[in-house]
């Protein structure tokens, strides 16, 4: 049964469209939407509608595939799409998958599919592998949003999460707010919320305030890509919590399927990281007591503001990956260890 107890994933195909889940509305209410055409995607995966490095390359794959069903030019779909999101790699993937079986429509909607069952196939692995990783009572400290709806079904981080829940392993889970966008606060809390696991919502400034108290047990996070050396990029704020996580010898672990190592990269240093509005800082939208949703600002009028979405983690904070394959070092060799295992 997936996370949740759904009856329906977070991107799906249809006749009519690509549906999908709007994350923008959670959690003041669970909301549909769904994409006709290319640019109706692509505009979707850019005002973070739909968003999480898996999802959006799952939803990309989908979106070609309705490029080739309504006879558009697949070339330049494919670069529409892929400048969506500059970070993630799992976007490319996904494009990439569906335009090998171009042009004809059939066998790209087909690759579509094949590459939706493969993305929850890994996250369920992962949910798996990371379960060993768990034991009764751990204190586990999350950053942005790595589950369902980041990633078809399961998660990437939230994966192993689900899985100690529903073994009776009594998960504890502190939720960093995430700012500025607030996944966190607003799409980890309520999949946790919805699941029945035990969490609280922190400040992102409490994280090594929390490691240093010895109140956390492991550091577990997901990935928008990998280098080949095992850097991480992740949302913004995931590297001080590997510094502090480092300094107090608490376990700093990476969830992420073999589709977001990017092995044409060779260090995080080569990752771009997008750059977001700085209106995202400056304001914060949020419920009102009617239960309105409201844009309030937080900042002086004139106020310039710096909105990195992503930053890297170097491999050498990092634990262990946990992939569909296997727990592996976060280096060169165990990356290559884990493609090794697939073949």
């Amino acid at each position: 049964m997936r996370a949740g107890g759904r009856d329906t994933h977070a991107v799906w195909w249809t006749d009519q469209g690509v549906y999908y889940l709007d994350q923008r509305s959670i959690p003041g209410a669970v909301e549909t939407g769904v994409a006709r055409t290319v640019e109706d995607v692509a505009r979707a995966i850019e005002c973070m509608a739909v968003r999480g490095a898996p999802l959006i390359g799952v939803f990309a794959a989908y979106g070609l595939a309705l490029a080739a069903r309504r006879g558009e030019d697949i070339e330049v779909s494919f670069a529409r799409l892929l400048g969506t999101r500059p970070t993630a790699v799992n976007l490319r993937r996904g494009l990439e998958a569906v335009r090998a079986a171009s042009p004809d429509p059939a066998r790209m909607l087909a690759a579509a599919r094949r590459f939706d069952d493969a993305e929850v196939a890994a996250a369920e692995a992962i949910g798996v592998h990371g379960l060993a990783l768990i034991a009764h009572g751990s204190r586990i400290l999350t950053h942005c949003n790595a589950g369902w709806l980041a990633v078809q079904d399961w998660g990437t981080a939230l994966a192993p999460i689900y899985r100690a829940a529903r073994a009776g392993l009594a998960p504890f889970v502190y939720v960093s707010e995430t700012r500025p966008r607030l996944q966190g606060a607003r799409l980890t809390a309520w999949e946790l919320g919805q699941e029945g696991i035990e969490h609280v919502l922190i400040a992102d400034g409490a994280s090594a305030h929390l490691i240093q108290r010895g109140k956390v047990d492991m550091v577990l996070v997901g990935a928008d890509r990998i280098a080949a050396n095992g850097d991480v990029a992740n949302k913004i704020g995931t590297y001080a919590k590997a510094l502090a996580a480092l300094a107090h010898d608490v376990p700093f672990y990476v969830a992420a399927p073999l589709t977001t190592i990017d092995r044409a990269t060779a260090t995080g240093a080569e990752i771009p990281i997008e750059e977001r509005p700085p209106e995202e800082l400056l304001t914060a939208e949020g419920l009102d007591e009617a239960g309105a949703v409201a844009r309030v600002r937080l900042a002086p009028a004139g106020t310039a503001a710096l909105n990195p979405a992503f930053d890297v983690t170097p491999h050498a904070l990092v634990t262990a990956l946990i992939t569909e394959v296997g727990v592996v070092p976060a280096t060169a060799d165990g990356i290559d260890e884990a493609f090794r295992r697939t073949t």
